[in-house]
């Protein structure tokens, strides 16, 4: 489990295939220290995809991570786009007791979106993703998503996409505006709304059938809030 917080950004030093899997090498330095407490069979983000440690080595130029990834995340994420010199999100895993300074985020992306519009607003950025039809009923105005790993809020939902701003930590510290327009994203909806959704569809409800008017009648949503 992570909170979609990012605790550095890493280097892909090497992705070597190996049939339809893959051995994914990344390079990084914690802002804390070199070694950023990471051992054996521990849980990473990276650009939000939950990898296991399966080596590691301690140098100067901070920590090497080791990982496999399999033919599922290489088909249902981008991972599968990066190479050697690419920009990684990286996050460890949540331990308990933890500050939760974003939302509850698993590591099973949901999906592969695109940046199709950034406007910079002063240092501030107003960013609009597509997104897959399947996982807008999972969206909501104000709720949380993570793109890449990183959690942010939702501004804006409209067919197709969603819209939301990032501020000038953010842009500084994560990848999110790296490759410009057109850029392949992964997608984590709320864990919540997933669970929402599923006892919405058990008890009869389709997501055709979830409009604003059922939202105010169930009280999930206050008329003329927008």
């Amino acid at each position: 489990m992570f909170t979609g917080i990012i605790e550095t950004v890493g280097e892909i030093r090497r992705i070597s295939r190996s049939g339809q899997s893959a051995r994914l090498v990344v390079q990084a330095k914690w802002r804390d220290g070199v070694h950023p407490g990471v051992g054996l069979g521990d849980s990473v983000a990276v650009c939000g995809v939950c990898l296991t440690v399966v080596a590691f080595e301690v140098g100067e130029g901070g920590v090497r991570l080791d990982f496999d990834v399999s033919h599922e995340t290489l088909d249902k994420t981008g991972l599968g786009a990066f190479g050697a010199g690419s920009k990684v999100n990286l996050e460890r895993a949540l331990r308990v007791g933890d500050r939760l300074g974003g939302h509850w985020v698993t590591g099973h992306v949901d999906g592969v979106g695109s940046l199709q519009r950034a406007v910079q607003r002063a240092d501030y950025w107003d960013l609009e993703y597509a997104m897959p039809a399947a996982l807008e009923p999972e969206l909501v105005q104000k709720g949380s998503i993570a793109i890449d790993g990183v959690s942010l809020t939702v501004n804006r939902v409209f067919p197709g996409g969603f819209a939301v701003t990032v501020i000038p930590h953010t842009v500084a510290w994560t990848t999110l505006l790296d490759g410009g327009v057109g850029k392949r994203v992964n997608l984590e909806t709320d864990v919540l709304a997933k669970y929402i959704r599923r006892l919405a569809e058990t008890a009869g409800i389709r997501s055709s059938g979830v409009d604003r008017a059922l939202l105010e009648r169930t009280g999930f949503a206050t008329p003329g809030d927008g």
